[in-house]
C-alpha cells in the first residue's frame, strides 16, 4: 500500500511496537499484487481453478464437491465442474417450473442433442434426453440436492438414443407402436 503512515489513525500512530507490525505486514502483504491473481483464480467462476471451484461448489451447496458417486467414482475435471457449479447456483435461485427446468438442462447439455422436462400428470415429470448420457451425468441428474425437485412430484428419466422412428430399427421392448399412448413405455425412476 502507497502511504502507509495517512491509514494508521492517530492514537496508533505513537506506538512503535504497532507501525512497526503494520509496515512489516505491508512488506510482506502485496495486494496490489496479488488481487488480479486473487480474482482470477478463485472470485471469477468463470476462471476460476482447483481451489477456486472447490470453494464455489461449497457456496452453492453442492454436497460432494466435484466427486460423483458412481462405480467407479468418478471426479469432474475443472470444466465439468464449473459446469456443475453453475447449474446448482441457478437451480438454487429458480422456481421450479417446466421452461426453468428446460433452461437449466439446455445449459448443463449444450449441443449436445434435445433435452427437456414433461409434466406426466398425477404429481409425476420425466427428464427426457435424446441422447446418451454419461454415468456421473445420470447422478447428478437422480441427485435431489443438486437439480431442485418439486414437492412431492415423481421424477423419472427417459434416454433415447436416436434414431428411434421406424419402430423396427429399435428392437426394444421400450419403445410402443402407434396407438398404444406413450411412446416411451418404461422410463428410469429417480
Amino acid at each position: 500500500m502507497k502511504n502507509i503512515e495517512q491509514t494508521i489513525i492517530s492514537q496508533y500512530g505513537n506506538s512503535p511496537a504497532l507501525t512497526a507490525l503494520i509496515r512489516n505486514m505491508n512488506e510482506y502483504i502485496r495486494v496490489d499484487a496479488d488481487i488480479d491473481g486473487f480474482f482470477d483464480t478463485i472470485w471469477n467462476v468463470e476462471t476460476a481453478v482447483g481451489l477456486g471451484l472447490d470453494i464455489w461448489g461449497s457456496i452453492v451447496g453442492l454436497p460432494t464437491g466435484r466427486y460423483i458417486y458412481t462405480e467407479p467414482v468418478t471426479v469432474l475435471n475443472d470444466d465439468q465442474f464449473r459446469t456443475l457449479i453453475l447449474i446448482k447456483a441457478l437451480s438454487n435461485i429458480s422456481i421450479t417450473s417446466s421452461p426453468s427446468f428446460n433452461q437449466m438442462l439446455n445449459i448443463f447439455f449444450a449441443g449436445r442433442g434435445r433435452c427437456y422436462v414433461s409434466d406426466q400428470g398425477s404429481m409425476q415429470m420425466r427428464y427426457t434426453f435424446e441422447f446418451p448420457l454419461e454415468p456421473w451425468e445420470i447422478q447428478v441428474i437422480s441427485e435431489p440436492d443438486i437439480l431442485l425437485r418439486p414437492a412431492g412430484v415423481g421424477v423419472t428419466l427417459a434416454i433415447i438414443d436416436y434414431p428411434v422412428f421406424g419402430f423396427s430399427e429399435a428392437n426394444s421392448p421400450k419403445f410402443t407402436g402407434f396407438n398404444q399412448a406413450p411412446f416411451v413405455s418404461e422410463a428410469i425412476v429417480i
